[in-house]
């Protein structure tokens, strides 16, 4: 299917595209309507629930990473209810038209809800995560509520996919007392950080090499969010480090990034959903899940 195709699909235009490719990321509003966040917002919610039940400690019990989110990686693949948002046809359209390519599969959704009190999210950059020999890769950060300043809200640095950062940055992580401030690097701190208000309904998408935080979620109640990331088919694995999803799937170095864990999402027929991998590994992605994608 032509990439034009997909931006007709999504709904985006060439201009939106043409920003995405310039800052890196790309604020679309009334992407969803209310009534579609509504009920697959009870569908994820459902499924944290399952996968968090038995964890009962405070916030201040937790790590610093936990403290930063709750994240549930893959429900599409335990929750079929989930399974229609991570594969919903105007969004997977939407990734191959920010990629520019004429197919897309999934890496991975997962959600990541910010408890009330919950710390910063550090800034980062999603590439250096993931074992992909090109990083042509797009997330997409949905809000199943307003999310507005000090209530967990996203800030990118604008144009930053394009400056060649690989630093890793591992969320939480302590280097001399404080976590490692990515912003800080001379390079990082002369471009613009673009704070994004969401309101509900919005889609946030940013390239694999865009650096981004979120501040700390300072109201009473817990940021709600689903996120989904979308490759361009063809990528390789680059390197043999543990990746359970690759490893599930026998996917070895350089070989090519295919099979049940990282199905078609792009084209697919309507209604037409990929089967869920049937080796589910134990605890796969309960909880936190051991820092794979942090937004």
């Amino acid at each position: 299917m032509a990439t034009h195709t997909a931006a007709e699909a999504s709904g985006l235009d060439q201009a939106q595209i043409d920003r995405f490719e310039t800052d890196g990321f790309l604020l679309v509003d009334d992407f969803f309507t209310h009534e579609e966040l509504d009920r697959f917002g009870v569908f994820v919610d459902a499924a944290v629930r399952h996968r968090t039940a038995g964890d009962s400690r405070a916030l201040g019990e937790k790590n610093l990473y936990e403290q930063t989110f709750v994240q549930c990686m893959r429900l599409w693949e335990d929750h079929p209810s989930v399974g229609p948002f991570t594969f919903h046809p105007k969004l997977c359209a939407a990734a191959a038209a920010l990629l520019k390519t004429d197919c897309v599969r999934l890496w991975h959704d997962q959600a990541l809800y910010k408890e009330a009190g919950g710390r910063k999210t550090d800034a980062h950059l999603d590439y250096p995560f993931w074992p992909t020999d090109r990083p042509d890769l797009v997330s997409v950060w949905i809000p199943f509520d307003d999310v507005h300043p000090g209530g967990g809200m996203m800030s990118y640095v604008q144009g930053s996919h394009r400056m060649g950062i690989t630093d890793f940055v591992d969320i939480g992580q302590l280097r001399g007392g404080e976590p490692y401030d990515l912003l800080k690097n001379p390079e990082i701190a002369s471009r613009p950080l673009i704070p994004v208000e969401a309101r509900k309904g919005s889609a946030i998408f940013h390239h694999a090499c865009t650096i981004h935080a979120a501040d700390a979620n300072e109201t009473g109640k817990t940021r709600r969010v689903f996120t989904m990331v979308y490759m361009a088919d063809g990528l390789r694995r680059s390197r043999d480090d543990a990746y359970f999803a690759l490893d599930r799937d026998e996917i070895k170095t350089g070989e090519l990034i295919v099979g049940p864990g990282h199905p078609v999402a792009w084209p697919r027929e309507e209604n037409d959903l990929p089967a869920p991998p049937e080796r589910l590994g134990p605890k796969t992605g309960f909880g936190f899940s051991g820092g794979n994608e942090a937004q």
